[in-house]
């Protein structure tokens, strides 16, 4: 069924709801003392620490959730997953990014490259939406950073 696919185990769950952290190099339950930075926990007060259950980042039978991501596909399609291709809804924003998306030199204008989206309502022509983009250098920004 999965043959020639390469997975990621990128977390999961053990049989009482417990969450996988990733760093903890166990197949067991430990108990963390866990900041504002750490993953499976949320601070509900400046500076406040909890100490909670986290499972180690290790496989075993306890487990009854593993959440994986596709990095190489094999040869058979996974219908539902692999069989359909959604685009994403939009694209960058940023001028540095965009230029990386589409391989672009430093002269090329970024403003044609945008990802647009057309709007159809009914009975009215299509219109069609861009973002905003950011960090652009235009004429006006160099003259300003000259005074």
């Amino acid at each position: 069924e999965f043959k020639g696919y390469i997975f990621r185990i990128s977390g999961g769950n053990d049989k009482q709801g417990f969450p996988m952290m990733q760093g903890i190099l166990s197949n067991q339950r430990v108990r963390l003392l866990l900041t504002k930075n750490h993953s499976c926990y949320r601070v509900r007060r400046r500076g406040e620490r909890k100490r909670k259950s986290v499972r180690g980042c290790i496989v075993n039978h306890d487990l009854s959730v593993l959440n994986l991501v596709v990095v190489k596909k094999g040869d058979a399609e996974i219908p539902g997953l692999t069989d359909s291709v959604m685009p994403r809804r939009l694209g960058p924003k940023r001028a540095s990014n965009i230029r990386k998306l589409f391989n672009l030199d430093p002269a090329d204008d970024v403003r044609k490259y945008v990802v647009r989206r057309q709007i159809v309502r009914d009975g009215k022509k299509p219109q069609s939406k861009a973002p905003k983009i950011q960090r652009l250098i235009t004429p006006q920004r160099v003259q300003r950073k000259r005074k």
